[in-house]
């Protein structure tokens, strides 16, 4: 009876007081598009300057400095929800499908080295700027 009369009273508790629950404002949906609408962005500017024969450097900086400068002139509130890491993911993704065959990335191993890559790129090339704010 006693277990009882405990279970009751948690339930009850719960019920009136329920547990706070912690929740990120990136699983909104109109985050994830703009993520998608940068990361294809960047991609198609950075496939073009290496078909271009642009070497590797010139063409990530190349394309970091155009999508940042199209980032910093939007005027979507959405974008304080981006963060760093998810989009270097999802751009590492999109390069390495859209155009990595062609220098030699493929599968997993090639988005996880073209990612450190353009953070690495990133972060000389534009140290005072967030990509993403």
């Amino acid at each position: 009876m006693l277990k009882f009369l405990l279970g009751l009273f948690i339930f009850i508790n719960h019920l009136f007081f329920p547990s706070i629950g912690l929740a990120f404002d990136t699983s909104d949906p109109s985050v994830s598009l703009l993520q998608n609408r940068i990361s294809n962005n960047f991609s198609r500017k950075y496939c073009k300057s290496i078909q271009n024969g642009f070497s590797k450097d010139e063409a990530m900086k190349s394309a970091i400095v155009k999508t940042e400068n199209i980032i910093s002139f939007s005027y979507n509130p959405q974008k304080k929800w981006i963060e760093k890491d998810d989009l270097a993911n999802q751009i590492s993704l999109q390069v390495v499908n859209d155009c990595g065959w062609s220098f030699g990335l493929i599968g997993k191993e090639g988005v996880n080295y073209f990612k450190s890559y353009f953070l690495e790129i990133y972060e000389k090339t534009t140290p005072d700027i967030n990509f993403s704010r």
